[in-house]
């Protein structure tokens, strides 16, 4: 895609959630609400998405490893962080994704096509877990509440994980690819493309570590959902937890899609439609969504500490590897 189509199509999708937004609530009563937040609930929210990180470096760690990329815990956790900062400023977090990528490629020169497939596949298992969850929230959801169309999105999206997982890892796929590498030539990406899918590919040997990330991320995700009550509660909102097992893995959705800047407006406008179907006021939606916005800044800052850090003392040579 052209810079200036996602440019164009960045301000479109920022100028229709706002819009939505200011048709919705009253923005002096919104900020009353925001004067109002507890703090506990709020430092809560904030330590609930700081103590996963670690898990899911953890994880990262796991896929590298099985596939000769040794390194140690610190500082995939640090390359966590410094993703983070990064999707602040990046569209959403395949922005970070993408730094994650390269700085891992920068450490281990000849091994880019493990270091993008370790990543993407830690993406798809997050999707994958994120969408059990929606499954769960299915489950919980019928017959209970009344949020409309999206519980039938989340049955689409389960559906759809489970086909693309087939064809990820199907034989044929290669095959599909091998055809279509002739297209992808005039790009350049004829090599990378066969590059990652065989490294992505060849994790289909090791099914017992697939298991264990996907476990332990569905785990993660399940305590970020928690984050997500905790800014509800600090706003006032006086709803089940498992209103956000719904809603939940529907957000971590909408936080993907790389046409805002760090999901602006799209998740707020999210909060406010989702949490209005089950009769929680505009401006408290918006207001738990704003406060979720700032605990992803809070959950940045770490990552920011460290690049400051890193630039003032000049960059660490990539080639050091630390001790596990």
């Amino acid at each position: 895609m052209s810079r200036p189509v996602r440019v164009f199509l960045t301000l479109l999708v920022t100028a229709l959630g706002t819009a939505y937004l200011l048709w919705k609530i009253d923005v002096s009563r919104t900020l009353d609400v925001l004067a109002g937040v507890d703090p506990w609930y709020f430092l809560a929210a904030v330590a609930l998405m700081v103590v996963t990180v670690w898990p899911m470096a953890l994880r990262w760690q796991w896929l590298l490893r099985a596939k000769g990329i040794d390194d140690s815990l610190g500082w995939l956790t640090r390359a966590y962080f410094v993703s983070y900062a990064a999707g602040q400023i990046l569209p959403t977090s395949i922005g970070g994704d993408a730094v994650r990528i390269l700085e891992t490629v920068r450490r281990h020169p000849g091994k880019g096509g493990v270091s993008a497939a370790s990543v993407l596949l830690e993406r798809a298992l997050g999707g994958a877990a994120t969408l059990v969850l929606a499954a769960i929230g299915f489950a919980l959801a019928v017959g209970r509440y009344d949020v409309g169309a999206y519980l039938w999105v989340e049955l689409i999206f389960v559906i759809g994980t489970v086909i693309a997982g087939v064809l990820i890892f199907s034989p044929a796929a290669g095959r599909l690819l091998a055809k279509g590498r002739p297209l992808l030539a005039p790009f350049k990406l004829d090599r990378l493309a066969g590059e990652l899918w065989s490294a992505l590919h060849s994790y289909r040997q090791n099914a017992r570590l697939l298991l264990g990330v996907f476990a332990l991320t569905l785990a993660v995700q399940a305590v970020r959902v928690l984050a997500i009550w905790c800014s509800g509660k600090a706003v006032g909102i006086d709803v089940s937890p498992r209103v956000y097992y719904v809603m939940g893995p529907l957000l971590f959705l909408v936080m993907l899609v790389p046409f805002t800047i760090n999901g602006l407006a799209v998740r707020e406008a999210f909060f406010v439609s989702f949490l209005g179907n089950v009769g929680v006021a505009a401006d408290e939606a918006f207001a738990a969504g704003f406060l979720f916005f700032l605990v992803t800044i809070a959950l940045s800052m770490p990552g920011a500490v460290i690049l400051l850090r890193e630039g003032v003392r000049g960059k660490p040579n990539p080639e050091l590897r630390e001790s596990t």
